[in-house]
């Protein structure tokens, strides 16, 4: 993983998210040990007080659980949360953005309709049939 130092994000944002990322495509499992925040630093060559909160922001979002003397671990339910809360969140306030901006280019909304379903399309590997 590379960080974007031009990005709006905080490193340890990016680096939480990276982490979902991984327990998204299963990489990491229910109740399987998650990376220490001293692996992490490792890992990234960051400080390891910022691979902590990251961690942090894990662990108090339901996504990760402690074991006294064993670290940290995904929990059950870790995959739902972050589903439910990227598409409460952030995936909300995209679709308003590009709705905003539709209408500010006088897109008609089955075009913008059309355009999703392109986008979708190319992004499953289909044909773009324009």
């Amino acid at each position: 993983m590379k960080f974007y130092e031009e990005s709006d994000l905080p490193i340890y944002v990016q680096l939480a998210e990276w982490l979902e990322n991984e327990i998204l495509r299963e990489q990491f499992k229910a109740d399987e040990k998650m990376y220490s925040q001293y692996q992490l630093a490792d890992l990234f060559t960051i400080n390891p007080a910022t691979a902590g909160k990251s961690l942090t922001i894990l662990l108090d979002n339901d996504i990760l659980y402690k074991k006294r003397g064993l670290g940290m671990f995904v929990t059950a339910e870790a995959r739902n949360v972050i589903l439910s809360k990227r598409k409460n969140e952030k995936l909300t306030t995209l679709v308003n953005g590009i709705v905003d901006e539709a209408a500010r280019l006088e897109v008609q909304f089955d075009e913008l309709i059309d355009m999703l379903k392109r986008a979708k399309a190319k992004n499953e590997g289909g044909i773009d049939r324009d």
